[in-house]
């Protein structure tokens, strides 16, 4: 039985190095998107699965950002 973590991606290689180059405005625009692409419903179960994998991703990449600035305001403080 695979393990959730090691579930074949539908995301490209390009896609995530895309992903990881996004500016946090951008992730989160992106991010709105897919979320309401799935909440519009309507997609079938490939397509949705890819939207909440794209939206896995574009959420991490916001985090990762806002944990940054996060670590650089919490340094300028100190």
């Amino acid at each position: 039985m695979a393990d959730q973590n090691t579930a074949a991606s539908t995301l490209t290689d390009d896609e995530r190095k895309a992903i990881a180059q996004m500016p946090y405005e951008e992730a989160r625009d992106k991010l709105i998107e897919a979320v309401q692409a799935l909440e519009a419903g309507g997609l079938n179960l490939d397509q949705s699965m890819r939207q909440w994998e794209v939206g896995e991703a574009l959420a991490q990449r916001a985090q990762t950002l806002l944990n940054e600035v996060r670590a650089k305001l919490d340094a300028a403080q100190n």
